[in-house]
């Protein structure tokens, strides 16, 4: 852009104040070319100038032109306003001094607000800052009031045996007690003369008996007996069944039968309902019953064996606390066509229990002993 050149002639306040308007203008001009090359600088680092690359600009690169332009800005800004209060003043100032005339009638009152202009429009948005410094740490607020003591854990395993101590010193023997006196032996009487042979009387009392004799040669084996007739095996009835699918059980207040459709292996003599809830013996005799439960998460309930539709009391497991893991075994008698389940029952209120899938989630064995 050219210098520009003003005429010096010789000037009245008129002329004065032409000039300074014009030098104003002039200026207003030159800051709006300032204004112009730094769009264009900023234009050229993020490659959109048209007709020039500004190659890749990195973004420190970016974020120090945007600062730069910043600071070139905030200075036009001030000039602009000291170049508005100039002009400001330059239009004010008469263009001559002469006598003060009359004061003129007021003329009238104009509207109390002026039209607003239109709305400019919105600038580009400016590159975004740097992100500031992470603040300092503030202090450990105070520590939180104790939680609730957990469920408690299920029982470990048995530990190993340890070593037998040593064993203590023999104490000492007591003294023996008296001995009592030996009676008194009785005299052999003399053996008499052997009679003449009478007529054979009634048979004596047995005498004592004679000295043992030697023991003789040891007989030849005689021919092996007929196989006797096989006696009763009681282990022929027995049964077997579990739940490894993972089933989520709703327990009733009265208590809920397991079913039990998986592993089946049941003698001919024991049958599962159609529910696979209840097993019948068709067997009497002793029975060894066991069973075992366990569940995904710790619950206060109950198991227990039903027979005969009878709450068996020996083989209940009622916890005071939650429990995972639930086993026993009993013995007992049965006549034949006795029904058994595998229960569990609310130690406090109903709720849902989720036996354990992939593995025996619950599992019973019917073992007759005799």
């Amino acid at each position: 852009m050219s210098q520009p050149s003003y005429p010096t002639p010789d000037l009245d306040r008129s002329g004065v104040l032409n000039q300074i308007i014009a030098s104003i203008a002039a200026e207003e001009l030159g800051l709006s070319h300032i204004i112009n090359a730094e769009g264009e600088k900023l234009q050229f680092i993020l490659g959109t100038l048209p007709g020039l690359t500004g190659g890749a600009a990195t973004i420190e690169d970016a974020l120090n032109a945007n600062e730069n332009i910043r600071s070139t800005l905030d200075h036009l800004a001030s000039n602009q306003m000291m170049l508005s209060s100039k002009l400001a003043s330059a239009l004010a100032a008469p263009s001559s001094t002469g006598p003060v005339g009359p004061t003129g009638p007021t003329g009238p009152t104009g509207p109390a607000t002026g039209l607003a202009g239109p709305t400019g429009a919105t600038g580009a948005q400016g590159v975004i800052g740097a992100t500031g410094a992470d603040g300092a740490t503030g202090p450990t607020g105070p520590t939180g009031p104790t939680g609730a003591a957990g469920p408690l854990g299920a029982t470990g395993a048995t530990g190993i045996l340890g070593i037998t101590g040593a064993t203590g010193p023999t104490g000492a023997t007591g003294p023996t007690g008296t001995t009592g006196p030996a009676g008194a032996t009785g005299p052999t009487g003399p053996t008499g003369a052997t009679g003449a042979d009478g007529p054979v009387g009634p048979t004596g009392a047995n005498g004592s008996g004679g000295a043992t004799g030697a023991t003789g040669a040891t007989g030849p084996t005689g021919p092996t007996g007929p196989t006797g007739a096989p006696g009763p095996n009681p282990t022929a009835t027995a049964g077997f069944a579990a739940n490894t699918t993972g089933s989520s059980i709703n327990i009733a207040l009265g208590g809920t039968n397991l079913p039990l459709p998986n592993a089946q292996l049941l003698s001919a003599d024991i049958t599962a309902g159609s529910g696979n809830t209840v097993f019948t013996v068709n067997t009497a005799g002793r029975y060894r019953i066991s069973y075992h439960v366990n569940t995904t998460a710790s619950l206060l309930m109950g198991t227990r064996l039903v027979i005969n539709g009878v709450n068996n009391a020996a083989s209940a497991i009622s916890p005071v606390i939650s429990l995972s893991n639930f086993s026993n075994e009993i013995e007992v008698n049965l006549g034949a066509g006795s029904t058994i389940s595998l229960q569990m029952y609310p130690a406090l209120v109903v709720g849902v229990a989720v036996l354990i899938s992939g593995g025996a989630g619950a599992s019973l064995m019917i073992l007759r002993l005799s």
